[in-house]
């Protein structure tokens, strides 16, 4: 059954790494041509914050090897790098979409996994609120690159969105102006249950396949 366990670990892999790019897109109006950057960037810190985690996770567990987390958001790094040049082909900004910084933040995941030799309940506190912390302050540097969202929110519309939908109102300043420092308290707190769903997942994978 080596084959089955390895056809669905491969499979997993490619299939969450092609919905992080979809989340990339959509996840809190990534997309920074509107004016909803700043407040969006909170839900934006959380959903990837999140998705590395379950994923990551997983991955190490089920490879046992530290180092493959840091693969892994290679991967989803790769995959939406993809997605921003489709969208530059089709005559938007090349900053419509921005590629978060996922690999730092998987770096701090694999030396947690390695430092505590391979335990996987110090992998999901600690490797967890690692990277809720630091993957809002890395890409915090994705707010300050971009192009004025207020300058072209009405030049480039969202596409899925219509037209009466489009923001109007800048939401600068929303959440107490801190979206960096809430996005990091908020990924902290949810990443470590979600970083322990995936160890859940890699255990249910095991059990499948031995069935």
């Amino acid at each position: 059954m080596v084959w089955l366990r390895r056809t669905t670990h491969y499979l997993f892999i490619v299939v969450v790494a092609v919905n992080s790019t979809l989340l990339t897109i959509n996840a809190g109006d990534y997309i920074f041509c509107t004016d909803w950057a700043w407040a969006s960037f909170v839900v934006f810190s959380i959903a990837q914050s999140t998705m590395l985690a379950v994923g990551a996770v997983y991955y190490l567990l089920f490879t046992g090897v530290p180092g493959t987390a840091t693969y892994y958001a290679t991967i989803m790094t790769i995959y939406t790098w993809v997605a921003k040049g489709a969208w530059f082909a089709l005559g938007y900004p090349y900053d419509f979409v921005t590629v978060p910084v996922w690999i730092p933040s998987a770096m701090l995941l694999d030396l947690t996994y390695w430092a505590t030799r391979r335990n996987k309940h110090m992998l999901i506190l600690v490797g967890g609120t690692l990277v809720g912390l630091s993957l809002p302050l890395f890409n915090m540097i994705n707010l300050l690159l971009v192009r004025d969202p207020l300058q072209i929110a009405f030049q480039y519309p969202r596409p899925t969105l219509p037209p009466y939908m489009t923001p109007i109102e800048p939401q600068v300043g929303k959440f107490y102006n801190s979206p960096v420092a809430l996005g990091s308290g908020a990924s902290a707190v949810l990443t470590v249950p979600i970083a322990a769903l995936g160890a859940k997942l890699n255990t249910w994978t095991y059990r499948w396949m031995a069935a």
